[in-house]
């Protein structure tokens, strides 16, 4: 019996370490980071639909990524690229499902996307997807340190 008592004390013992060690990670971001996290995402499409490749590239870490492009200038380049070439003038970011979660260097953040060309009559939805996203917090406020956008497949015939 005294080897059960025991077992089941250190099962239990492990198991609230578990959970305490939960409850903390989660209560590393405050109400402010998720508010200050959210105004991020909503100044990143912003900026980008209004083709202010500065602004755009203010919402990164200098040494920040988006999918291929890395640092300030490859990513005022990119959105260059973008109004000029891909039809970015005409585009319209929308998120939806927007999920943060603490990380050990920051938090982590996943939304989907939906992107709306607003050239035609009525506009249409140009494509969907998802981004997935590492945050930092920096002296300047949240970063993204690095943006990946996975683009939805069409549905197979």
């Amino acid at each position: 019996m005294n080897t059960l008592v025991r077992f089941l004390t250190q099962a239990t013992a492990v198991t609230v370490l578990a959970l305490v060690a939960v409850v903390a990670s989660a209560a590393e971001l405050t109400t402010q980071d998720y508010i200050d996290i959210e105004q991020l995402y909503a100044t990143y499409n912003h900026a980008i639909d209004a083709g202010d490749g500065e602004a755009w590239a203010a919402t990164f870490t200098p040494d920040g990524t988006f999918n291929r492009f890395a640092g300030k200038d490859a990513l005022v380049g990119f959105i260059r690229t973008w109004r000029e070439k891909m039809n970015g003038a005409t585009r319209r970011h929308w998120n939806s499902n927007l999920s943060i979660t603490p990380s050990a260097d920051g938090a982590n953040g996943k939304v989907m996307l939906m992107l709306l060309d607003v050239g035609t009559t009525p506009p249409a939805i140009a494509s969907t997807g998802q981004y997935t996203d590492v945050l930092v917090k920096t002296p300047a406020g949240w970063r993204f340190k690095s943006r990946q956008v996975k683009g939805d497949a069409p549905p197979k015939p």
